[in-house]
């Protein structure tokens, strides 16, 4: 490409800290420094919000599930919910990033989260509840597909730093979540509505830092870079060919989604199998959040890894190798290794910020972030929507947690391969 700079450094360095075509700055110039810092602090709040809407009913699910009458297979489709919503109003986010700006539209995704967890609480039947969840998880949907974009736009030279941070800090609100929601609800008086209302303070103080950027729409990451006066368009500066030509794009997709599955079925379930196992409640919550915690440091440890790697491939699977461990004891001595489990467990549950640094690795421009993570990330939510509804229904037909656990591990097997294939180093415009 004529326009690509001349540099000495290795190929996946270079994608890995700024695009191939220089993205322009905004019309008003480089981001101020009070601007950079304050849409970090966005970023930190509202990946704080990103979990705790699901992990929170998660520790809660058997309470919700009495008051409200579900049956297994309900509080299977409850936990098939977010992944659904994800994918559905997911794949909206460019369109209102376009026409928005990406600021505006995780502004009103973080005042969604806030009416949905408020109203939920006042649910006074399943349909109710499922409704309010569905507000709350319309927020997160946007927001997850912007995260990677704001992380393009305003620090295109910090993408594995960035990326980890706020990967760190959705793994510390998961895990906050899971962890205190049922001292709080025994603190409050034992009502479960109170435990899950009370969240909706994190979602209002992560609305504030937003506000200001409202405004800002325009911006390098909605944009390509223009041809020079006279040139012919390069293939980045011609229309776009469909995301789903690429099978990188597809790998990272169906890996995304594979992730997704193990991360929504151990939010939604883990607790209780638990639970059933003899654990009590209280400690339930907290091996919950022990799985959740080991994403805190290691979020932000893995990105910057990924991105000094040509070859994603080894992380993939190291973390798969540590899921297929925990599942294996999950099964065979839940109660007696269950500290052990839930670390295996979380240490693979980072395949989501590995994830996501790889859809900012995988495209040249923040344009191409844009559409690959609403593709990969509303793709690979579809892919993960069976698989807590599955759980739920061989849970309540099988008798027990033998055949669902077995599936876990099983599906750790093709996330392995799809991760390896979407690690390598190349990008869509590749191959698009």
């Amino acid at each position: 490409m004529p326009d690509e700079p001349k540099t000495l450094e290795p190929t996946a360095a270079r994608r890995s800290t700024a695009p191939e075509h220089p993205l322009p700055a905004p019309a008003t110039g480089r981001p101020a420094r009070w601007t950079l810092g304050l849409v970090s602090v966005g970023l930190v709040l509202a990946a704080l919000n990103l979990r705790p809407a699901i992990t929170s009913l998660g520790a809660l699910l058997e309470e919700v599930s009495a008051t409200l009458h579900m049956s297994g297979t309900v509080a299977g489709v409850l936990t098939s919910v977010p992944p659904l919503c994800f994918a559905v109003f997911g794949i909206t986010a460019p369109r209102l990033a376009r026409r928005f700006g990406p600021a505006a539209v995780v502004c009103a995704g973080m005042a969604a989260i806030l009416a949905g967890l408020l109203l939920r609480p006042l649910a006074t039947g399943t349909a109710g509840f499922l409704a309010a969840s569905a507000l709350a998880l319309m927020g997160i949907a946007v927001s997850n597909i912007l995260m990677p974009v704001i992380v393009k736009r305003y620090f295109p030279d910090r993408i594995g730093s960035m990326t980890g941070l706020y990967s760190m800090a959705l793994a510390l609100g998961t895990s906050l979540a899971a962890a205190l929601t049922v001292p709080m609800t025994d603190a409050l008086g034992g009502d479960w509505r109170l435990g899950l209302g009370v969240w909706a303070v994190l979602a209002a103080l992560a609305v504030l830092p937003w506000l200001p950027l409202v405004k800002d729409r325009n911006g390098p990451a909605l944009t390509e870079r223009a041809a020079p006066a006279g040139a012919a368009p390069t293939a980045s500066q011609t229309a776009p060919r469909p995301m789903y030509r690429s099978r990188t794009a597809w790998a990272l997709a169906c890996f995304f989604g594979l992730q997704a599955t193990g991360a929504y079925i151990t939010m939604g379930w883990m607790p209780q199998i638990f639970r059933d196992a003899g654990v009590p409640a209280s400690t339930a919550g907290v091996l919950l959040a022990v799985t959740m915690v080991m994403g805190v440091p290691l979020a932000f440890v893995i990105p910057r890894l990924a991105t000094r790697m040509r070859h994603q491939g080894p992380i993939v699977v190291a973390l798969g190798t540590c899921g297929l461990v925990g599942y294996t004891g999950l099964l065979l001595a839940p109660a007696g290794g269950a500290w052990i489990w839930a670390v295996l467990l979380g240490i693979s549950n980072c395949s989501f910020p590995l994830a996501l640094t790889m859809i900012g690795m995988r495209s040249r421009t923040g344009a191409g972030v844009v559409r690959l993570s609403a593709f990969a990330q509303s793709v690979g939510y579809l892919i993960s929507i069976p698989g807590p509804l599955l759980v739920g229904v061989l849970y309540q037909h099988s008798g027990g947690w033998g055949v669902p656990i077995a599936l876990m591990g099983g599906l750790m097997i093709p996330q392995m391969i799809v991760g390896t294939l979407a690690g390598r180093d190349r990008t869509v415009e590749d191959e698009t």
